[in-house]
């Protein structure tokens, strides 16, 4: 299983895309860190999330 956001998640090495739309996230508004290295979002239509790794995404709010 992936570790996404400090959680244990069985990702079936789903893309980078696929899972930020089934878990409700809007690409615009994210940032992706895989193993500590940022994802281009060009990248994210052509990444798996395997098993072993370590996953932070970041999603971005307005306000003020």
């Amino acid at each position: 299983m992936a570790r996404i956001n400090g959680e244990e998640i069985n990702a079936n090495s789903a893309l980078v895309s696929d899972f930020l739309a089934e878990n409700g996230y809007g690409t615009e508004r994210v940032a992706v860190m895989i193993n500590g290295e940022i994802l281009p979002k060009s990248d994210y239509n052509s990444t798996k999330i395997s098993d072993s790794d370590e996953v932070e995404i970041v999603g971005f709010v307005g306000g003020g």
